[in-house]
């Protein structure tokens, strides 16, 4: 899932971009009103906006309401100092879908956005045998169980699993499970090695096609 984050404070941005990405989401980042104002106003493909309102170039509302002439489904979280109950229910009248003022714990506003999410349609569902990965609750399962998974883990199966059925080789998986970190081959490796220890004993494997890659299938 895509996130847009518009923030100007760059060291609550970072913060907001690393952990979301821990977290599975795919986060853009905009630190001016007018860039956010411009790229919101047109056709998007975004998922969810989270949204400062105190902003260089254009306010948050005015972001938000230029969003709304032309879409009403994508979900808004306003991450605001404002304490004011007029700015709240302003937001809220424009057509945010929920408000968290700051300081906030990032455990809260991961729960905000999984909710928010949730609301959004139903589950984005990828099945590979008894393998399965809810998308919007950033959740894998195994048979009827939770399969708990570190966070990068977690990015490596959901990218074997949307090309499973496929040799994926080494580059393809750093690029697209880890972005812009420096991962190693031997760390793939590592977390491979781990993942089919997981998998090991349930009708779903992993297994390695020499020349080409990671294979992840079901019989």
């Amino acid at each position: 899932m895509t996130l847009l984050l518009v923030e100007d404070d760059r060291l609550l941005a970072d913060t907001l971009v690393d952990a979301l990405g821990i977290g599975g989401y795919d986060v853009r980042l905009l630190v001016n009103g007018e860039e956010a104002y411009d790229y919101l106003s047109g056709e998007h493909d975004i998922h969810m906006v989270l949204l400062d309102l105190n902003l260089p170039g254009r306010s948050g509302l005015e972001i938000l309401e230029a969003l709304r002439r032309h879409d009403t489904q994508t979900p808004v979280l306003i991450l605001t100092a404002r304490g004011a109950v007029e700015d709240r229910v302003r937001g809220l009248d424009l057509g945010a879908d929920d408000y968290l003022a700051k300081p906030f714990s990032l455990e809260e506003l991961e729960a905000r956005v999984r909710a928010l999410l949730r609301r959004r349609g139903p589950s984005a569902l990828l099945l590979v045998g008894p393998l399965g990965f809810d998308s919007l609750a950033q959740r894998f399962s195994l048979g009827d169980e939770v399969l708990a998974l570190p966070p990068r883990e977690q990015r490596l199966l959901g990218c074997l699993m949307r090309h499973a059925g496929v040799p994926v080789d080494k580059a393809t998986l750093v690029q697209e499970a880890f972005g812009d970190e420096e991962v190693g081959d031997n760390a793939i490796e590592v977390y491979v090695h781990r993942l089919r220890k997981r998998l090991s004993g349930h009708d779903v494997s992993l297994r390695t096609v020499r020349g080409l890659g990671y294979l992840l299938e079901a019989p």
